[in-house]
Formats: C-alpha cells, sequence, structure tokens
C-alpha cells in the first residue's frame, strides 16, 4: 500500500546505550542537523512522538506574548 503524499514510517535500531540514529531521510525531510536538540513525547498507550522543533516555538511564542504578536518589538 502506498503511502499518503508527505507521510513517512522508518524504523530505527535502539544501541546499547539507548541511542538512536535517526535515518537520512528523515533528517533531510525534516532539517534536523547535529548538535539540534529534540523533544520526545510518550504516551504509554499511544507511543513516542517527535514533533517538529516550530511547534513548539509557535506555542511557546503565543504563550509568552503578552497578547503581542511574537514579531511585534
Amino acid at each position: 500500500m502506498p503511502a499518503p503524499k508527505g507521510k513517512y514510517a522508518w524504523t530505527a535500531t535502539v544501541g546499547e546505550k539507548g541511542q538512536i540514529v535517526i535515518p537520512k531521510q528523515a533528517r533531510e525531510i525534516f532539517n534536523i542537523k547535529p548538535g539540534d536538540t529534540l523533544v520526545l513525547l510518550g504516551d504509554e498507550e499511544r507511543g513516542i512522538a517527535i514533533p517538529p522543533k516550530s511547534a513548539f516555538e509557535n506555542l511557546f511564542g503565543t504563550a509568552f506574548s503578552n497578547g503581542k504578536d511574537v514579531d511585534d518589538k
């Protein structure tokens, strides 16, 4: 079954130190570079999610904007 446009699935193996390698195609698509910090969200029933960093930038920008647009100074 072909994946819907813009949807992907990869596998990663957990090493002895608990580390995983993000597949090259995923790093390229999501512009993940060495030194980037990723947020992992976990739900014991649904699993682990790694949302894009921009999702949190927008959330925190809105939460701490004091009613102003994030770009306003």
